[in-house]
């Protein structure tokens, strides 16, 4: 696998410990696992990561910024989408999702959006709930040990890791700007990985 083809370099992957995932799997995640390592833990495979996010961040570039919602109940998640919020404009829940505000006209924190992302399939599982009754499409990152329910789009990766959170959202705001014209196609954004992960 040609290097300069990966969104970022190999490296910058395998350091953030984005293909590492659980040592449970589910059927639905098999066709993304690479190999179980003697420990147990099941590896992702990365150029499958890698093509995922391209896909989601093209899939997301469609809309216009206040047509999407980000969510991510995960802790270990929430420097990271808030930082994706700030560099793209994008809604964002980090914390616990208000039940009902996609499906809610009558709430004052209702909102209409035409697409949304969240972190971890099961702790996010009131979003996509309300998404799908609401004929809204989901992104969802999955870990080995995800169910695919109800879900458009699966972008494998360790939706458990400060790190891994960190850079899948450094690339997406990176990507999403060049896909909008934001940035130019090879330009770097003034935002670093760091800005999106826990020290």
């Amino acid at each position: 696998m040609a290097e300069q083809s990966f969104l970022v370099p190999q490296e910058k992957y395998l350091k953030s410990g984005i293909h590492i995932g659980t040592k449970f799997k589910t059927k639905y995640m098999a066709p993304f696992i690479y190999k179980t390592r003697p420990d147990g833990l099941s590896v992702l495979n990365l150029q499958k990561i890698d093509e995922r996010i391209k896909v989601a961040a093209n899939l997301l570039s469609a809309y216009e910024p206040e047509d999407i919602l980000i969510s991510c109940r995960r802790e270990n998640g929430w420097k990271a989408v808030k930082a994706f919020g700030r560099a793209t404009g994008v809604n964002v829940f980090a914390g616990r999702y208000p039940p009902g505000i996609l499906t809610n006209p009558a709430l004052d924190n209702y909102m209409e959006v035409k697409i949304i992302l969240v972190t971890d399939a099961w702790p996010d599982r009131n979003v996509i709930k309300d998404a799908k009754s609401a004929g809204i499409p989901v992104i969802a990152l999955c870990d080995t040990n995800n169910q695919a329910n109800d879900i458009d789009l699966v972008v494998p990766c360790n939706n458990k890791g400060k790190k891994s959170l960190g850079l899948f959202f450094y690339i997406l705001a990176r990507e999403f700007l060049r896909n909008k014209g934001v940035l130019g196609s090879s330009e770097e954004p003034k935002f670093v990985v760091e800005d999106f992960t826990e020290e």
